[in-house]
C-alpha cells in the first residue's frame, strides 16, 4: 500500500498541489532553464570555495610535517595523531552536518563551517604546545565535516539535471587546487604563516555567501513558498520556463515528507538500497588510501628517496588536469563508468608502488624505486581524481530523498571520515611494518571498489533528483 501511494503520487507530478493563483509559473517562457546562468555559476563557485579550504587543510600536514615536528619536539606517533585530528573532527561534524543543514539551511551551514575553519587556523598559528595545534586541527576537522556534506548537497539541489554531475564533481577540482596551493606555498612559508594564509579563502567564502540564494529544495521542504519561487527563478534566469521543475519539486517534497523521517526511519527496507550504495562508496573511497597522499605525501616520498620539496609540489600541480578531465567527462560517460575505470587504474598504480617498495626492501633494482613511486603516485592521483574522489559525493547528494537526506547524509559522511581516521592514523605504522604490504592492501581495496560499482551502483546521469529517488526507493519491492 505504501508503495502504491508513493508511485501514484510520483506519477502525477504534472498536477500542481497548490491552488492556481499561487502557481507563479503560469507566464513562463519556453526556455527550459537548463543553462548555466550567471547566478547559478556564482552560487556554485562560492559553495565550491569551501572545498578549496578543505583541500588546503588536507595537504597542510604533509607540508608542515618536518618543520612542525622539529619546532614542537613531536614524535611520529604524536604527529600521526595531529594529522588524524582532522578526521576525528570531521567525523563529529558529519554526525551533525545533516541536521544542521536541515535546521538552519545550506547557506548558514557553510557560514558556520567557516567560523570553525578560522578559529582552527588561528589556534594552530598561535599554539605553543602540541595540545594547542591538536585543538586547532580538531576545529578545522569539524568545519571539513560540515563542508563535505553541505557543498555537494547544495550544488545538487540548485543545479539542472543536465549539468548537475559536472558542477558537483568540480568539488574535486577545488580540492586539488587547494592541495596544490598549500604544497606550493609550503616551500616558502613556515607552518605558522601558512596557517594564517589559510584564513584568506575562508573569508572569501563568508563574503560570497551574502550574494547567492538559498537552496530552493530546502526552502520548499520547510514551506517557504515565496522564497522557493524567488530562488528557483533567480537560479534559472528571468526567461526560463521552470513550471515543470517547480511542480516536480513541490510534489516530490510533499510525497516523501509523508514518510517516516529521522534516523530511525532511515533504516526501513525501502531505503536499504541507497544506503548500501552510499555507505559502500564512502568506505571504499577512504580505505583505498587517498587520504594518506594528502596528509603524508612527504613521508612516502622520503621513504622512496624522492625529493620532499619538488615531489609533492609537482604531484599537486600535475593532478590538476585530471580533476578538470573528471569535470568534463562526468556528464559524458556517466558516474558508473568513470567509477569503474578509476578503480581499475587506481589498483594498477597501487600495485606499482607496492612493487617498487618490494624491490627496495630486497635490494633489487633499487635505483628504479624513486621513479616507480613517483609515477605510481602521479598515476593514482589522476585515476582517483577522475572518479573515486568526487563521484561518491555526487552520488551521495543524489540518491537520498529530502525526508531522510539529513540522517542519511550524516551517516555516510560519518562512515567516510571514520574510515579516513583509521587510515590516516595507522598509515605511518603500516609503512613501518611493511611498505609493500601497505600498498598491496590499498590495491585490493581498489579492486573491490570496481566489483562493488559493477554490481551495486546505478547510473544517475541525466536524471532528476526526484526520478532517482522514486527508482531507488521502490526498487526494493
Amino acid at each position: 500500500m505504501e508503495k502504491e501511494c508513493m508511485e501514484e503520487g510520483l506519477a502525477n507530478t504534472k498536477r500542481p498541489l497548490l491552488p492556481a493563483e499561487t502557481n507563479f509559473i503560469s507566464s513562463d517562457k519556453p526556455n527550459d532553464g537548463s543553462s548555466l546562468t550567471p547566478v547559478l555559476f556564482l552560487s556554485a563557485i562560492v559553495a565550491l570555495s569551501g572545498n578549496f579550504c578543505f583541500g588546503f587543510a588536507g595537504g597542510y600536514t604533509s607540508t608542515a610535517e618536518f618543520e612542525m615536528m622539529e619546532d614542537l619536539g613531536m614524535s611520529i606517533a604524536a604527529y600521526s595523531f595531529f594529522g588524524s585530528m582532522l578526521t576525528i573532527g570531521a567525523a563529529i561534524g558529519a554526525i551533525l552536518s545533516g541536521k544542521i543543514a536541515d535546521f538552519v539551511g545550506r547557506k548558514r551551514t557553510m557560514w558556520l563551517s567557516q567560523i570553525f575553519f578560522i578559529m582552527g587556523w588561528l589556534g594552530i598559528a598561535s599554539a605553543t604546545s602540541v595540545w594547542g595545534i591538536n585543538i586547532g586541527r580538531l576545529s578545522i576537522g569539524f568545519a571539513v565535516g560540515l563542508i563535505a556534506y553541505v557543498v555537494p548537497v547544495y550544488i545538487a539541489e540548485i543545479t539542472p539535471k543536465n549539468i548537475r554531475g559536472r558542477l558537483v564533481v568540480t568539488l574535486q577540482l577545488m580540492n586539488c587546487f587547494g592541495l596544490s596551493i598549500v604544497f606550493f606555498l609550503g616551500n616558502f612559508f613556515s607552518w605558522r604563516t601558512l596557517s594564517l594564509l589559510a584564513i584568506i579563502p575562508c573569508l572569501m567564502q563568508v563574503v560570497g555567501l551574502v550574494f547567492i540564494p538559498e537552496s530552493p529544495r530546502w526552502l520548499a521542504s520547510i514551506g517557504k513558498e515565496m522564497e522557493f519561487e524567488d530562488a528557483l527563478r533567480l537560479l534559472r534566469g528571468a526567461d526560463a520556463g521552470v513550471s515543470e521543475e517547480a511542480t516536480e519539486i513541490r510534489d516530490a517534497t510533499e510525497i516523501f515528507q509523508r514518510g517516516d523521517a529521522g534516523f530511525q526511519g532511515l533504516f526501513q527496507k525501502k531505503y536499504a538500497y541507497p544506503l548500501m550504495i552510499g555507505v559502500g562508496l564512502m568506505l571504499l573511497q577512504q580505505l583505498g588510501g587517498n587520504s594518506v597522499f594528502a596528509a603524508y605525501l612527504s613521508t612516502v616520498f622520503a621513504k622512496a628517496n624522492v625529493s620532499t620539496t619538488i615531489g609533492p609540489t609537482a604531484i599537486a600541480f600535475l593532478q590538476m588536469p585530471a580533476a578538470v578531465m573528471g569535470v568534463i567527462l562526468m556528464d559524458v560517460f556517466g558516474r558508473r563508468a568513470l567509477l569503474m575505470v578509476s578503480s581499475v587504474a587506481s589498483c594498477l598504480c597501487m600495485l606499482t608502488m607496492g612493487l617498487a617498495f618490494y624491490l627496495q626492501e630486497h635490494h633489487y633494482a633499487k635505483e628504479f624505486t624513486p621513479v616507480l613511486v613517483f609515477l605510481g603516485v602521479l598515476g593514482f592521483s589522476y585515476a582517483f581524481s577522475v572518479g573515486m574522489s568526487g563521484i561518491p559525493w555526487v552520488i551521495m547528494s543524489e540518491i537520498f530523498p529530502i525526508n531522510v537526506k539529513a540522517s542519511a547524509g550524516s551517516l555516510v559522511t560519518l562512515v567516510n571520515w571514520s574510515s579516513a581516521w583509521l587510515v590516516t592514523f595507522s598509515f605511518n605504522f603500516m609503512l613501518e611494518w611493511s611498505s609493500p604490504g601497505t600498498f598491496f592492501f590499498f590495491a585490493s581495496i581498489s579492486a573491490l571498489a570496481f566489483l562493488f560499482t559493477w554490481i551495486m551502483v546505478p547510473e544517475t546521469k541525466g536524471r532528476s533528483l526526484e526520478d532517482i529517488h522514486a527508482t531507488l526507493i521502490t526498487s526494493v519491492y
